[in-house]
């Protein structure tokens, strides 16, 4: 992985584009780096075009990530496919193959039937700043890249998923994301993939939303190795508590709520556990826990088939009790 944090000088024509010097001093600085990393980019993002199992499919964007044709792109675009197609821009086509698809991150690999003539550079988010210059692309039509330039505007962001469940370290930025642009890359000046583009929220017109590249590189990697993600499964129903302020001194808790347990799958770990409706999780595997969100990210898959301790309030006690999580079974 590249390390973003020393980004292409904007005032070099030759370190952003191949285009003759020349041709580029009539250009901005800004121009300049927006055209460098679409020349860049653009000729490995695809258009995606998809034939679901039932009624009509649907199409987006995505883009080649690998020299031997992986791509990248949304769940939700190829959300009930069966066959996607690929277009380039240069209106080369490609038949694929689902490699694996992951509804919690909103994030699917394909590889493609045939050779890959070009791919993008994945790079990361360690260094990014809020401000930073970033560049939206799509091919939302299969003819050309589609583009649309702003800056960072927030970094940290949770979206919640199609699952339900959160996904963290999005990247918001002001540069629009356009009808069919979902699953192609948000680019940095240097050209090198930061993010893959989604569009969860039917509000979020005018901004883009962004998977980091950080959480792309681990989804994808386990999509190719395995299939899927691999997640925690403990098989309790719950809600979000407050906690009283004299629990939270008396047992030195550091979140004022918790995860009230309603109730206990019978194939889940937990009904073969310590854990009983009605307790509240406060704590598990000694990370404080103060909704569902927080204990959502913590059922990762290092944490399988291990004894986890799991601290729970039971009628104003604490107590320190263990479960074994489960593996999450393929939707």
């Amino acid at each position: 992985m590249t390390n973003i944090a020393s980004i292409t000088n904007l005032e070099d024509p030759a370190s952003v584009s191949s285009l003759p010097a020349n041709d580029l001093a009539a250009f901005d600085a800004y121009s300049r780096a927006v055209i460098g990393a679409v020349e860049k980019v653009g000729p490995a993002v695809l258009h995606l075009q998809v034939e679901a199992e039932r009624g009509r499919g649907g199409a987006g964007s995505g883009v080649v990530f690998t020299p031997d044709g992986y791509v990248l792109t949304n769940s939700h675009v190829i959300a009930g496919g069966k066959r996607v197609t690929a277009d380039f821009a240069d209106g080369r086509q490609s038949g694929t193959t689902i490699i694996g698809d992951d509804p919690d991150t909103d994030l699917a690999v394909l590889r493609l039937d045939g050779e890959a003539p070009v791919s993008a550079r994945l790079g990361s988010t360690r260094g990014l700043r809020v401000g930073q210059l970033v560049v939206a692309i799509g091919n939302p039509f299969g003819f050309q890249a589609t583009v649309t330039a702003g800056v960072v505007s927030a970094l940290g962001r949770s979206l919640r998923g199609r699952s339900g469940r959160l996904i963290d370290s999005v990247i918001q930025t002001d540069a629009a994301l356009n009808p069919g642009n979902s699953g192609g890359p948000l680019v940095n000046s240097a050209g090198e993939v930061i993010g893959i583009n989604t569009a969860i929220i039917a509000a979020a017109q005018g901004i883009c939303f962004s998977i980091s590249a950080d959480t792309v590189e681990f989804v994808a990697s386990r999509l190719i190795r395995d299939g899927r993600v691999r997640r925690c499964y403990i098989g309790v129903a719950g809600q979000n508590v407050p906690l009283s302020r004299r629990s939270v001194r008396f047992h030195g808790l550091t979140r004022e709520s918790g995860v009230l347990v309603q109730s206990l799958a019978a194939d889940g770990a937990a009904s073969s556990g310590e854990i009983k409706t009605g307790d509240i999780i406060v704590a598990f595997d000694g990370v404080a826990v103060g909704d569902i969100d927080a204990l959502h990210r913590l059922l990762t898959e290092e944490r399988v088939g291990k004894v986890i301790p799991v601290t729970v309030l039971r009628r104003g006690e604490k107590l320190a009790l263990s479960i074994t999580p489960r593996e999450l079974p393929p939707a």
